[in-house]
């Protein structure tokens, strides 16, 4: 909002006062919904809301409403699935939208030029149809809300399903789904353009482990090794960008988001314990080394996303020739790096710049100018500190500042699990700052808040937010065990169910129950850019409920897999994050509890950590037993370590060594 504070457009907020003038006036709305670092929303404010012109004719036909939907996806939840109920297909941003004055959408679409091109109506064309169309059907239209509004309903499942209905057979078939949906090649899924879905892969690499399903492994690491080597990779800073826009990784949407570098995060850091592959672990270091460095505030948060755009240039930031390339290098660091990335090949970006991504592997360079590897990747490193250098000299792409808790939650997670695979103190530090900043700053009077900028936290949490963050506590636990984020979990997980479940059906709404009245309150269960809050807060409650032995946590994820359960038959692609909560409803995870001495304890947790265990909670409390919950309230050994193994109401004696735990864990005794 604050980008568009000097358009000469009159926008207002969502909120009562534009709603009520709408009413007042019997005008329709415009609402424009977009984000700071969407490229396209850019180039729509500078052809049309920066335009006088334009202006003036939003002004007189429309109330207009600038919605930043990271701050509000409540509000862009609804009116995406307007775009999908009207064009029949998916909507994107910056999403238009034009609403009756009591938020009934009568017209959606995403972006449209100025002036008429690509088959899109020019935008001042667009407004005076739209006004015009309005005026004669405005009666018409106010009555079609409740028709908008059921079909709205019918997108989701009606059916409930009880959970002894619940089958592995559903696993099975989404495996087989998404392994029909991959890219044997290049990895990913589909064509172009390719985005990680993490979610995706990180169920396809669960299921692999646990039917032994070596092609759905080997597809996994095949995309991530792709993606590393791809142009969606920052090969100098660290960090994924959004999305490529071919088929191969190479050229990217080159805005950052925070939410998608969290779990590719986890999903690199559980490859690397799967193959030990040196760069899977660059990859993770160079990542959280950018969090750390670009993303986290002085508070302690993540900061949300980076622009694509510097100068008014998408990329611009990022692109090189080889000329800037050898300017800066030696010559013998020139050799190898034009090599590496392909310098020494026609432009990849517009035909008339380089985007630095992986041609050929470094061994093969080596090979080709004749020099032993060690040297060959000593050269590269110091290129890519000369080129990282240069680089931050330039003009930044801009950085939006705000903190948004369940993105947080999700680098969170990912920071805290990368810590406890590669045993770095600094990302732990990370991720314990921003949750006690979250905790310090906004969680309040038992309620959690939404986001939080320039010295101010506000706006009602969302479904994603409490269950992201309780995702992301579990997490922590088991990285290093605090009883104080325990509370915090089952604080996170009583607000849950008081404030989101639906008590009739099951399942979690969007918002709270006292929540501003919106036209629709959705009950999200298919995963976008982000998983959805639904599976992850069935995922979380689950494990909570392990810990803690609460059947409250284990009845309200059962009952949200019923809700979802029938639609989980008919569409499984886009729903891992229900599938990975329904997985482990079927087979719950193995409880180990390690008790004893803390240096010992220390030793178990990091030799199993690097071991990839996705069906394994490991929890080291420590202290005496009366003041942990009764499944985490083992005694101590009176010398080294005891290892306590529970799966569900099933318990083994413990074991003493870590051969023994492993043979334990890999027996599958515990059923």
């Amino acid at each position: 909002l604050l980008q568009h504070a000097a358009n000469p457009v009159d926008w207002y907020p969502w909120g009562p006062e534009a709603l009520e003038r709408a009413r007042a006036e019997r005008k329709p709305i415009l609402l424009s919904i977009g984000y700071s670092a969407c490229h396209w929303c850019h180039v729509m404010a500078h052809e049309s809301f920066e335009d006088p012109a334009v202006a003036a004719v939003m002004n007189r036909l429309f109330v207009n409403i600038k919605v930043d939907r990271e701050e509000r996806p409540d509000i862009d939840h609804i009116y995406q699935t307007a775009h999908l109920l009207f064009n029949r297909r998916p909507g994107g941003w910056p999403l238009t939208a034009f609403l009756t004055p009591e938020q009934v959408p009568f017209f959606v679409g995403t972006y449209f030029p100025k002036t008429t091109r690509h088959g899109l109506p020019g935008f001042v064309q667009l407004l005076e149809r739209v006004a015009a169309y309005y005026a004669e059907h405005a009666e018409e239209l106010a009555q079609r809300g409740a028709q908008i509004q059921a079909a709205f309903r019918q997108l989701e499942p009606e059916e409930t399903a009880a959970a002894d209905a619940f089958s592995s057979i559903l696993l099975d078939v989404a495996l087989d789904t998404l392994k029909a949906n991959m890219d044997r090649e290049q990895g990913g899924f589909g064509t172009a353009p390719k985005f990680p879905h993490p979610g995706d892969l990180n169920f396809v690499l669960r299921r692999a482990a646990a039917a032994g399903d070596d092609d759905a492994r080997e597809l996994v690491l095949l995309t991530l090794r792709k993606m590393a080597e791809g142009g969606i990779y920052d090969h100098l800073g660290g960090g994924f960008y959004r999305y490529a826009v071919d088929a191969t990784w190479t050229i990217p949407h080159f805005e950052k988001m925070l939410y998608d570098n969290g779990p590719l995060l986890r999903l690199y850091a559980d490859a690397w314990c799967l193959t030990r592959d040196a760069r899977f672990a660059e990859v993770v270091r160079e990542t959280a080394a950018w969090a750390m460095r670009e993303m986290q505030a002085p508070e302690g948060g993540y900061y949300a996303s980076i622009d694509a755009d510097s100068e008014g240039e998408e990329g611009r930031y990022y692109l090189w020739s080889p000329a800037q390339v050898a300017a800066l290098l030696s010559d013998a660091e020139y050799d190898v790096a034009s090599k590496y990335y392909g310098l020494d090949l026609p432009a990849n970006f517009e035909d008339r710049a380089w985007h630095l991504r992986v041609m050929q592997p470094l061994e093969q360079v080596a090979r080709r100018l004749d020099l032993d590897p060690s040297t060959c990747a000593s050269r590269l490193a110091s290129a890519r500190a000369k080129l990282l250098a240069t680089r931050e000299t330039r003009v930044r792409p801009g950085r939006d500042e705000k903190i948004l808790t369940s993105w947080n939650a999700l680098m969170i997670e990912g920071m805290a699990h990368a810590a406890s695979v590669f045993g770095e103190p600094a990302w732990l530090a990370s991720a314990r700052r921003a949750l006690d900043f979250i905790r310090s700053t906004l969680w309040r009077d038992g309620r959690l808040l939404a986001a939080y900028k320039d010295g101010r936290a506000h706006l009602n949490a969302y479904l994603d937010d409490y269950a992201f963050l309780l995702a992301a506590v579990v997490e922590l636990l088991q990285t290093d065990y605090r009883s104080e984020d325990l509370e915090f979990g089952r604080a996170l997980a009583e607000g849950l169910l008081e404030h989101f479940e639906d008590e009739a059906r099951g399942g979690f709404y969007f918002t709270s129950h006292d929540h501003e009245a919106l036209f629709h309150r959705p009950k999200p269960m298919h995963d976008s850019a982000m998983p959805a809050g639904n599976g992850i807060a069935a995922f979380a409650l689950q494990r909570l409920g392990h810990l803690t032995g609460e059947t409250r946590y284990l009845d309200a994820a059962a009952r949200a897999l019923g809700a979802f359960y029938r639609y989980m038959e008919e569409q499984p692609v886009g729903c891992a994050s229900l599938l990975m909560a329904l997985e482990e409803h079927l087979t719950p995870p193995s409880l180990v509890v390690l008790r004893g001495d803390a240096a010992a304890v220390a030793a178990w947790q990091a030799e199993f950590a690097r071991e990839y265990r996705p069906e394994t909670l490991m929890l080291a409390p420590r202290g005496e037993t009366q003041a942990l919950p009764p499944a985490l309230a083992q005694p101590l050994p009176e010398a080294g370590v005891a290892a306590y193994v529970c799966r569900g109401m099933t318990c083994l004696a413990p074991v003493a060594s870590p051969e023994s735990l492993r043979a334990v864990l890999q027996s599958g005794q515990i059923q």
